[in-house]
């Protein structure tokens, strides 16, 4: 069976998260808590864990993983990101948003859409999610907890563990969280575009 962590979700404990980053480094691929809802996660260097994700979920090249960061600074790394979009960015994270954004060239291509070369980026707020990203130093790998055949994403350990238990290498166990999938947003051109309209709410206005 695959271990379990139980951390807490506002205090989270140092020696815990080191564990769960050493998880990551070496190879494993993880549930943890975001301030949406829980997600499956790994390095972004590793290959086949991005496998694991893809397999579990049944996902094909065109869906977006997501690159969980720990702030603006890290997004500017890896997507091409223009005054307008930038001030939308700042206004909106962290918080249960994902974000659409062309991809930079230093961006490996399997981890950006096979077609369009962009990628997905998300600042949570959520303290165990931010303490991991700082232990671990790189963003995560990152995809929502939502099984084949399910209408919405896993939100509770023990169904975590009954359903994935023994596929990946650890939960984290922090607790409900929000329930619902992020709000996608795509701002690959100069226009704002709602993919989804999930847990963060997106302002009358905001995106005309």
């Amino acid at each position: 069976m695959s271990k379990v962590l139980h951390i807490h979700p506002q205090n989270p404990q140092a020696r815990l998260i080191e564990q769960a980053a050493a998880v990551v480094r070496d190879g494993g691929v993880i549930a943890y808590p975001t301030d949406s809802c829980y997600a499956l996660g790994c390095a972004i260097d590793n290959k086949t864990g991005m496998e694991t994700i893809r397999r579990l979920r049944r996902l094909d090249d065109n869906y977006h993983l997501t690159l969980v960061c720990r702030d603006l600074s890290e997004i500017a790394l890896y997507a091409k990101v223009g005054n307008s979009a930038y001030r939308l960015l700042k206004s909106l994270t962290p918080g249960p948003y994902a974000f659409l954004l062309k991809a930079t060239h230093e961006v490996p291509r399997r981890i950006q859409h096979a077609k369009r070369k962009t990628i997905g980026l998300r600042i949570p707020a959520h303290p165990i999610v931010q303490q991991l990203i700082e232990a671990l130093g790189q963003p995560l790998m990152s995809s929502t907890l939502q099984l084949p055949g399910d209408d919405m994403p896993l939100n509770d350990i023990y169904d975590i563990e009954e359903r994935l238990g023994g596929q990946i290498d650890l939960m984290i166990d922090g607790g409900p969280c929000g329930g619902e999938p992020t709000t996608v947003i795509d701002l690959e051109s100069d226009t704002p575009v709602l993919v989804r309209q999930g847990l963060g709410p997106v302002p009358p206005g905001m995106l005309e």
